[in-house]
């Protein structure tokens, strides 16, 4: 039915706008299906889900991937977290506009002193809170939304250090508006989007294949570990993954950082290929496959 991206610096009161616009939405007549994804669906710690550039990578896909999976016509997902950069929120877009539902943007508009302040409250208080040093960075990186841009319209700007944030705020009220209105062939304030043929190739080569594969390399991975300290330094004569995938062909003892550096060395292999090529596999078992081509291949030649 609907996506809708909570947009703000750390600790701009984002949270709070994510569970006050829900709580609206669920008292509303059409009471619809509300989902909100955060960090914490995934038990994420903050400080390190942005320490790097890789940590953060992977955060936005873990979330984009949710997004992705969970956007139907009958429910509204509410995104909580940064999404302060405009590439990223142009990539939620295309989501939802992939699946032909609206969309729209809310942003908690606090100044970095008020937000630093917050945060430090809040690490006094023994709460989840942003490392200095991390909140900076994050700071300085903040792209603010703007109307002009398809991916930041329509934009509902709340105000939560002046003037706090209930489920009766005003920009609250008008996205619940906006999100629940009922649209026939006259409407014209609200947007309903329109997949396109790009979308949708997005929608399955960006967001599907990039997780699945991050998600079955690392479960081979977990299994190469785990069947190596069960082996006790003994000797393998392969390690299976389960019914209907092939055997890692290993007979000397991988240790973790060397498996780590195949993963990363085959994960860009396979994202470089599908530029030119057919896109990364979109299910676990195919990936694995592809994975332990690739580990038997690398494996076999020392």
């Amino acid at each position: 039915m609907a996506l809708v991206v909570i947009c703000g610096q750390p600790c701009s009161g984002k949270s709070t706008a994510a569970h006050s616009l829900a709580e609206a939405l669920k008292e509303s007549e059409s009471k619809p299906a509300v989902k909100i994804i955060d960090e914490a669906s995934f038990h994420l710690d903050r400080n390190q889900s942005y320490a790097n550039v890789p940590s953060e990578k992977n955060l936005r896909g873990v979330l984009r991937s949710e997004v992705d999976r969970s956007l139907t016509r009958d429910s509204i997902v509410i995104v909580d977290s940064l999404n302060s950069i405009k590439g990223y929120r142009y990539e939620l877009w295309c989501l939802a506009r992939a699946a032909g539902i609206r969309y729209c943007v809310v942003f908690c508009d606090v100044e970095e002193p008020h937000c630093g302040e917050w945060n430090r409250e809040r690490r006094e208080r023994g709460e989840a809170s942003y490392d200095e040093k991390i909140f900076d960075d994050l700071v300085s990186r903040f792209e603010r939304p703007e109307r002009r841009n398809r991916w930041d319209s329509p934009l509902f700007e709340l105000f939560p250090w002046k003037d706090g944030v209930e489920k009766t705020s005003p920009a609250i009220s008008e996205a619940l508006l906006y999100l629940t209105k009922k649209v026939d062939s006259k409407t014209r304030d609200v947007k309903i989007l329109q997949p396109t043929i790009a979308t949708q190739n997005s929608k399955f080569s960006e967001a599907n294949s990039l997780y699945e594969l991050d998600r079955a390399t690392q479960e081979v991975i977990s299994a190469l570990v785990e069947a190596q300290s069960q082996a006790m330094g003994g000797p393998l004569n392969g390690v299976s993954l389960g019914q209907g995938l092939p055997t890692v062909n290993i007979s000397r003892s991988v240790g973790l950082p060397e498996l780590r550096r195949l993963r990363r060395t085959f994960i860009k292999l396979t994202g470089q290929t599908s530029l030119s090529g057919p896109p990364p596999p979109s299910d676990a078992d195919s990936a694995k496959r592809m994975f332990v081509d690739y580990l038997n291949r690398e494996l076999g030649s020392h």
